[in-house]
């Protein structure tokens, strides 16, 4: 194979410039395969001096398997939008997703770790791309959840993703309005007996001096303060939600009207 030949060979495998590919092969003494390791070892190198950046920018990307029983989601991160809608990382973040839904790796050091198509790790196809991208690339989190239903939900182009497993199946449209609702809505936990102990008690702390300063009597503060933390828990607990469907009801009343619990839910935003 001519030089010339080579250098077209070793740009289609790994996206670098031609002078890149030039260098690599010299190094190599001709040899594509060493190149390529040079030329991802140098990939790495430029996206480890990019680590104090952040990548903020990036896709979403959730599905379920076919009888939706089991969810998957990955948050892939770029620094810019262009570079969230380039072919070779969009292209990327579909090979993982598919490993990710294949595999199913219980962590992030997991998937990382995972071989692609070519024989690459996960995290070495990463620190590659984003040498030849210019950019720092990220994978941030994955979730996989299980269920008698679920749902996934993608929002905003990719830039918020849901997953929501529910106890019962057959209840794909209360799963699907469920995860639309957790999209808009943003809850922290399920309920508030998920909610850490400090945070709550974090929480009375203030609406307590808060009541104080105002020079509420002490002897009415403690109800007063009930009804603070009850309209807290219904901000950030999905069960003490409003439904954004029916304000006359909650999430909780509703799952209870159908007989059904949610066992599990992620929110992956972008923002």
């Amino acid at each position: 194979m001519s030089v010339d030949q080579n250098i077209v060979k070793l740009r289609e495998l790994t996206g670098a410039g031609i002078l890149d590919c030039k260098k690599a092969l010299e190094e190599s003494g001709g040899d594509v395969d060493k190149a390529q390791e040079i030329l991802r070892k140098k990939g790495i190198a430029k996206a480890a001096k990019r680590a104090e950046r952040e990548a903020k920018e990036g896709i979403v990307k959730v599905g379920t398997n076919g009888d939706k029983t089991t969810g998957y989601m990955v948050e892939f991160n770029s620094e810019t939008d262009f570079v969230a809608r380039n072919e070779k990382f969009l292209g990327f973040t579909e090979e993982v997703f598919n490993l990710f839904k294949n595999k199913e790796p219980q962590d992030l050091d997991s998937l990382f770790n995972l071989p692609l198509a070519d024989g690459n790790t996960v995290k070495d196809s990463l620190g590659s791309l984003s040498g030849v991208i210019g950019e720092k690339l990220d994978i941030k989190r994955c979730a996989l959840v299980s269920g008698g239903t679920v749902a996934a939900y993608s929002h905003l182009g990719g830039r918020i993703g849901v997953l929501v497993a529910l106890d019962k199946s057959g209840e794909d449209e209360l799963a699907y309005d469920v995860a639309m609702h957790i999209a808009a809505s943003n809850p922290k936990y399920l309920s508030p007996e998920n909610v850490p102990a400090e945070e709550v008690a974090k929480e009375k702390e203030i609406y307590r001096e808060q009541l104080k300063n105002e020079g509420k009597p002490e002897n009415i503060i403690d109800k007063i303060l009930a009804g603070k933390m009850e309209k807290y828990y219904g901000e950030i607990c999905l069960l003490n939600q409003v439904f954004i469907k029916n304000e006359d009801l909650t999430v909780g009343q509703l799952l209870d009207g159908r007989g059904v619990k949610i066992k599990d839910f992620f929110r992956f935003s972008l923002n």
